[in-house]
């Protein structure tokens, strides 16, 4: 580990970026260009003096999720991410697919979309970053577990991922999952997460089982989502997705027309934000 390359990078990196690249506020106006230590550790989430420690080249080894955090907080590319590790002496994530690295400019427009629900999803299903209007409307995926963000294994192995959908909206999502799992799967047949995603979902779940069988592909683009949200009630929402240039990662975008009563229930959302206090959704 190099504490003193670590740190000049740490600054440098941190001194590039305006609060309104990360979705923040200008504020007054600052002494120094750049973001504030304690806005880097909030957004990377961990103590203000833990990431005041690394830029004086004073701080522990940090672990491969805090180098990750940081990556997402300040950022970086993916080569300024792997410098980023290098510089921790630690080896760069071999698998450039679910990395869970969020690709700069998809984070940009995500920061930006403050009254609209958007997430970032990897193409295996991972939800990878929310914005807050995404975390009131589908439950803040942060707050779970790694293993419990992924929208396809919530959805077949656990009710609760379900319980937001209208009961006969329910067949055509779980036939819409599988086929874009389908279609990944032949894109990529050695990528080992999706074999291991698939193998479990097919040996947890009779009904991806037999929709895996039927052998259906397809990548979803765009659609209609009907929802029924625990607090502001039933919504109709249409469903954007735009992709990154290497295809491994979405961000999805959640919309209403204007003046209509689901417009107006997402502006309500808006309000309440997360002040809602429903179950995680898995």
């Amino acid at each position: 580990m190099d504490r003193a390359e670590l740190a000049d990078f740490l600054r440098r990196s941190r001194a590039r970026l305006a609060p309104t690249d990360v979705g923040l506020a200008e504020g007054a106006r600052r002494r120094t260009p750049g973001l504030r230590r304690e806005e880097v550790a909030q957004l990377a989430g961990m103590s203000v003096d833990y990431y005041t420690r690394l830029e004086q080249a004073r701080g522990p080894h940090p672990s491969r999720q805090i180098l990750t955090s940081l990556a997402r907080a300040l950022r970086l590319t993916d080569d300024e991410r792997d410098h980023l590790f290098h510089l921790a002496g630690e080896e760069p994530p071999r698998d450039r697919h679910g990395t869970g690295h969020v690709r700069p400019g998809l984070l940009l427009v995500l920061d930006r979309l403050d009254d609209t629900p958007a997430q970032v999803v990897s193409d295996h299903g991972d939800v990878l970053a929310q914005n807050p209007m995404s975390a009131a409307l589908f439950g803040d995926v942060s707050a779970r577990p790694p293993g419990h963000r992924n929208i396809i294994r919530g959805f077949f192995l656990n009710t609760a991922g379900r319980e937001l959908f209208p009961p006969e909206d329910r067949p055509a999502l779980a036939r819409s999952h599988v086929a874009s799992l389908r279609a990944l799967l032949a894109a990529r047949p050695d990528d080992p997460r999706t074999v291991a995603l698939v193998a479990e979902l097919r040996s947890g779940s009779e009904e991806f089982a037999q929709l895996w069988a039927a052998h259906e592909v397809a990548v979803r683009r765009s659609d209609v989502k009907r929802l029924r949200h625990p607090v502001v009630g039933d919504l109709e929402l249409d469903c954007e997705v735009l992709l990154s240039n290497e295809h491994d990662q979405r961000l999805i975008l959640f919309t209403a027309r204007p003046g209509s009563e689901s417009y107006e229930k997402l502006r309500l959302l808006r309000v309440i934000g997360l002040q809602d206090l429903t179950p995680s959704r898995a």
